[in-house]
């Protein structure tokens, strides 16, 4: 498919230097409703150096090479965040450079790498457009443009001596987005999946609003420096939880409308039925309910119960025809300073001293007070009780999130 589409672009004719002012018109490599990816005419409302790939959203740096490594002296001597950043940052990169060719007013990618950076450019201003539009994130509340590495040499030491690939992530101690080369994966780039870019994006704006934007957050440092840490455990699972139905949120706006299986283009069929938002049947059970409370931060896997926290949310949202109004509550719940109902950012600071007093109750509680539809609160309140095997006493009562009406589903069996 995306030989076609290079073959297509040098078949048509050459013209000047694109012009960079916003909107741009462009091809990008884009779903449809078969399944596939193919060039599609999008316009990038926010760019401004289409060559470079810069712009409000974004900007694309080419050529770094990052490696952290707790041997490395400049590492074991950073005193500060901004430190360690420029310790692990061995090559800072450049600016990269897009290739074009015009038809009709319209640039046509002329090589691969030019497909993969405009349909990563476009794939974040959906990402931002849907915090912006739908969950109601302020412009200047969404910070200045991403830096996005694009196929940098990135290497985690400690737990692989070789440069990772077939990957895409968010990494806060560099505060940017990573599109790494791809070796293995055989079906589409990450940077064409829209779900998957954004997932990411999510990442970010999780960092900004309930870690404070740190780069080395405390609930992940501080809590996780002990041998069993719940509440480390927990906030990465949100985190993950969280990614996946905003990403889900921001198919929606797609052509080819709402996907909670977003993740089939690019992954083979067990990992995509794992991230399935619209199984219903993922529960709590004995033995991760365990890990939560006795492993450490380092040993847990928080994509389990992450897809455990999507898919309770996904299904309450579709059960009331509310995921916009679910949506919009899940940010808000990030961070409010407001007295008496604090945010997740405020409870994590709670429990700074004790970790244990961040978890799924309160944490529950803290969503379930941000949603202000009494009928959408039940629905949450009823998923989450069952899903997370949460005691309904501890969420339903007098001084209590949930309104009377919510006792639970009756999808899990129960273990308490």
């Amino acid at each position: 498919m995306l030989r076609k589409a290079i073959v297509a672009a040098l078949a048509l004719s050459a013209a000047c230097a694109p012009d960079s002012q916003a909107p741009v018109k462009v091809q990008a490599l884009v779903l449809t409703s078969n399944g596939s990816y193919a060039p599609r005419e999008v316009e990038l409302t926010t760019i401004s150096d289409i060559v470079r790939m810069e712009g409000v959203v974004a900007k694309m740096i080419g050529g770094a090479r990052i490696r952290s490594d707790s041997q490395d002296p400049q590492v074991q001597s950073a005193q500060t965040e901004e430190a360690y950043a420029k310790a692990i940052i061995k090559a800072e990169g450049r600016g990269v450079t897009a290739n074009y060719i015009t038809h009709e007013d319209v640039l046509w990618p002329a090589d691969f790498h030019t497909w993969n950076l405009v349909t990563a450019y476009y794939n974040f201003e959906r990402a931002y457009d849907y915090f912006n539009k739908v969950t109601n994130v302020p412009s200047a509340d969404l910070g200045e443009p991403a830096t996005v590495y694009y196929f940098p040499e990135f290497t985690l030491v400690d737990s692989n001596p070789d440069a990772l690939k077939d990957n895409a992530l968010f990494f806060s101690p560099v505060q940017s987005f990573m599109v790494l080369p791809f070796d293995t994966l055989q079906k589409a780039p990450l940077a064409l999946n829209a779900g998957v870019m954004s997932h990411e994006y999510a990442h970010r704006i999780f960092n900004k609003k309930v870690y404070s934007g740190s780069a080395l957050p405390y609930q992940i440092a501080v809590w996780g420096g002990s041998p069993s840490s719940p509440g480390a455990n927990l906030v990465k699972s949100l985190d993950e939880g969280f990614a996946d139905y905003h990403a889900y949120g921001t198919t929606c706006a797609s052509a080819t409308g709402c996907n909670p299986r977003f993740f089939s283009t690019s992954f083979d069929d067990k990992l995509s039925n794992d991230r399935d938002l619209s199984k219903s049947d993922r529960c709590m059970d004995t033995l991760l309910r365990n890990d939560l409370n006795t492993l450490n931060v380092g040993a847990f896997d928080p994509y389990k119960l992450g897809s455990i926290i999507a898919s309770a949310l996904y299904q309450a949202g579709q059960e009331q025809g509310q995921h916009a109004q679910l949506q919009r509550a899940l940010v808000a719940a990030y961070s409010d300073e407001s007295s008496g109902n604090p945010g997740l950012a405020q409870l994590s600071r709670i429990a700074r001293d004790d970790q244990t007093i961040f978890n799924l109750v309160s944490t529950s509680a803290v969503l379930i007070n941000h949603i202000t539809d009494t009928q959408l609160k039940t629905a949450v309140c009823n998923e989450l009780i069952d899903h997370l095997q949460i005691p309904a006493g501890e969420l339903v009562g007098p001084g209590l999130p949930c309104p009377p009406a919510a006792q639970g589903g009756t999808t899990c069996p129960r273990i308490n």
